[in-house]
């Protein structure tokens, strides 16, 4: 685990030469197919040598959901282990973490007429006005959302309107319990000692997209695939400050501060999730023994487990 940019993809490659893993992604954006670079999805020659799941499953107009991704990763931990190997999940989408080891409410699925239906009056009255409507349905929810969280805003919306209840309301009710799961958890986490070499690498590798050609993707999916800026996939970040480059709304610099900008909050977001879970171990991301320093936790951890 760890925030954007800290170096998860190329520690857990490394460490399947040591170890018997397959890597499982925990990444909402990497299932989609044709978002590459703005993903930083690993290159089509790892992935063929080195075995990972959940890595261009979906299409980009497509929902992927911690329910989904609940299902998909239990099946793939039975079978991994099946097959005389460990699972190693390696990403920084943190709710699908979070939902994997403790489980998910009963919630309903996304309803494409309600979901569309709040769109459109997104697109009349604001999202602020939006806001404001769950903030009276369901203040304890609203409370936990940022105001410029339009997908979240929407979401949670949809439950009290389909459900009649909050959110919260349904979480005693699981339909899956991660505190059933296959086999103990070690969590690894990696973090950098200087955050400004974070935010140092964060803009680097925003740039190195971009001479990627990060613009002719985003502009392939709208153009040349047909998609609404508006999807979910479309909206995450990069993407979304990208799209709205090609749509005049952003000059070319405002669109790279603001896609800068935009990752470092989701770092700082990420990092704050990390330091509130129990029994993570942390390693610093720019050590020069980073591979040696997670070899030897994993050792250990399988030593004291009897694994």
């Amino acid at each position: 685990m760890g925030p954007t940019a800290a170096g998860k993809t190329d520690l857990a490659i490394a460490l399947t030469e040591i170890f018997p893993f397959e890597i499982i992604s925990v990444d909402a954006a990497m299932v989609y197919r044709g978002m590459d670079i703005g993903t930083a999805k690993p290159s089509a020659a790892v992935l063929a040598g080195v075995a990972h799941h959940l890595i261009d499953i979906r299409q980009p107009e497509d929902t992927y959901s911690a329910a989904d991704f609940c299902r998909d990763a239990s099946r793939l931990i039975r079978d991994i282990h099946h097959r005389g190997k460990y699972p190693l999940l390696v990403g920084g989408t943190m709710f699908y973490f979070r939902a994997l080891e403790l489980g998910l409410p009963d919630l309903p699925g996304a309803q494409p007429h309600l979901r569309q239906a709040l769109e459109r009056r997104a697109r009349d009255e604001g999202w602020n006005t939006l806001y404001q409507e769950l903030c009276r349905l369901d203040p304890k929810r609203a409370a936990q959302i940022r105001p410029t969280d339009t997908q979240r805003i929407q979401r949670a919306l949809e439950i009290v309107m389909l459900t009649g209840a909050s959110s919260a309301e349904g979480r005693n009710n699981a339909w899956y319990d991660g505190r059933q799961n296959h086999s103990p958890v070690c969590k690894l986490a990696l973090a950098a000692s200087d955050r400004a070499w974070l935010h140092q690498r964060i803009e680097r590798r925003f740039a190195e997209m971009l001479d990627a050609g990060f613009i002719d993707e985003v502009k392939q999916l709208l153009v040349g695939e047909g998609l609404q800026a508006e999807l979910p996939s479309l909206r995450m970040v990069g993407y979304r400050q990208v799209a709205r480059f090609l749509s005049g709304e952003l000059g070319y610099n405002e669109m790279v501060e603001r896609g800068s900008a935009r990752t470092r909050q989701l770092a700082k977001r990420q990092l704050t999730w990390l330091r509130n879970q129990p029994g993570v171990t942390w390693v610093d991301c720019r050590s020069n023994n980073l591979l040696e320093t997670a070899a030897a936790y994993i050792r250990a951890k399988v030593t004291t487990l009897g694994l």
